[in-house]
C-alpha cells in the first residue's frame, strides 16, 4: 500500500492553526507546559507548517517514525532527509539548529583557567559531543603546572591506531602552548568504554614519551554512550614519574 505522504500534492500545506482545539501542540504548551508534550508535538512546533498534504503533526510523527524515535536523529545530517516528503530546506535548518542548540546547552564546557579536578569531569565536558560520533576522535586537553585548561585540540580522527595517534602529533600543541601536562580522550561509537589492546598500547606510548620530554600524561579518559573508562583511576597508569603534583584522578 502506497504511503499516502509519497502521492499527496505536495503544493498542499496545512499550519499548526488549522488542528482543532485542544489538538494544538502551542495549546498544550501553554496549558500544560512543555515538558507535557510528546517528542512528535515538540517536533511540530519547530515544524510550525505542514507539508505534503500532512498537517505538522502528522509530518513530525511521520518522521520519526522513519528515525525510530528522536535518537535515531542523530547525529543529525540535513542531507539525509532532504528526500522526506514535507521537509524543505527552512525545516531541515530549523531542525539542524535545534538539535545544535540542545547540544551546546548540556556541554558543560571547560573553559581556559578552568581545573580539572577528576576524570568525570573530563567526561562531563565530552560526553554529549562526542557520544554519538560514527568514528572515534582522538583529542587532548592541554593543562598547566596547576592542572587548569591551557586549550584543547583534535589530534586525529579515524579508528584508533597507533600511526594515528604518533606522540609526535599529541605532543607538538602542548609544547608550542607550554603545557605542563595532559589528558588525552577519545571516543568508542560502539557505546561501550571497555579499552582495547590498541587503547593500553597507545596510552603506555604517550606515557614513555611524555616521560622523555616532560609533558606528564595524567590520564586517558575513553569516552562512550555507556559511561567512561579511566586509565589513571583503574590504576593502568604508571606512577607519576616528575614526583609531586596531583592526579585527575
Amino acid at each position: 500500500m502506497a504511503n499516502p505522504l509519497d502521492t499527496a500534492c505536495a503544493g498542499e500545506a496545512r499550519a499548526l492553526d488549522t488542528l482543532g482545539g485542544e489538538d494544538r501542540p502551542r495549546e498544550r504548551l501553554t496549558r500544560d507546559g512543555a515538558s507535557a508534550l510528546s517528542d512528535a508535538e515538540v517536533l511540530a512546533l519547530l515544524f510550525r507548517t505542514g507539508g505534503a498534504g500532512h498537517d505538522a503533526l502528522a509530518l513530525a510523527r511521520d518522521l520519526l517514525a522513519r528515525t525510530s524515535g528522536l535518537r535515531g536523529l542523530l547525529p543529525f545530517d540535513p542531507g539525509e532527509h532532504a528526500d522526506t516528503p514535507g521537509l524543505g530546506p527552512a525545516k531541515l535548518a530549523s531542525l539542524a539548529a535545534a538539535i545544535e542548540l540542545g547540544r551546546r546547552l548540556q556541554v558543560r564546557r571547560l573553559e581556559a583557567g578552568a581545573r580539572i579536578e577528576n576524570p568525570a569531569s573530563i567526561y562531563r565536558h565530552f560526553h554529549p559531543r562526542l557520544r554519538d560520533c560514527e568514528h572515534e576522535r582522538f583529542l587532548a586537553v592541554l593543562l598547566d603546572s596547576r592542572h587548569c585548561v591551557v586549550g584543547e585540540r583534535l589530534i586525529s580522527q579515524g579508528t584508533l591506531t597507533a600511526s594515528l595517534v604518533h606522540p609526535r602529533e599529541v605532543f607538538r600543541p602542548a609544547l608550542r602552548a607550554s603545557a605542563a601536562a595532559i589528558v588525552v580522550v577519545h571516543n568508542h561509537p560502539s557505546g561501550d568504554p571497555a579499552p582495547s589492546t590498541e587503547d593500553r598500547e597507545v596510552t603506555r606510548r604517550l606515557e614513555r614519551a611524555g616521560r622523555l620530554i616532560g609533558v606528564r600524561v595524567l590520564d586517558h579518559v575513553v569516552v562512550a554512550e555507556r559511561g567512561y573508562f579511566s586509565f589513571r583511576e583503574s590504576g593502568e597508569m604508571e606512577s607519576d614519574p616528575l614526583g609531586g603534583g596531583q592526579s585527575v584522578s
